[in-house]
């Protein structure tokens, strides 16, 4: 005979495991966002100053890191 607090611990597990998925997609798609907008601007500013490629190349590199991130927590 199966546990009803164990019934409930699966119910819980899978809940937490839906909710995780959902949350991963809803961040992929403004982090798809984001990147689509930096490579715009990079297009829109084709000489930009020393400290604009600094800015874009950092929002580049994080947003890249929160992707690896996430693909590591699959």
């Amino acid at each position: 005979m199966k546990s009803p607090a164990k019934d409930k611990a699966k119910l819980k597990k899978g809940a937490d495991e839906d909710s995780f998925r959902v949350l991963k997609h809803d961040i992929n798609n403004q982090l798809s966002n984001i990147l689509l907008a930096l490579e715009q601007l990079r297009y829109e500013i084709p000489e930009a100053t020393g400290d604009c490629l600094f800015y874009l190349d950092s929002i580049a590199m994080s947003s890249e890191r929160i992707n690896t991130l996430l693909k590591e927590a699959e």
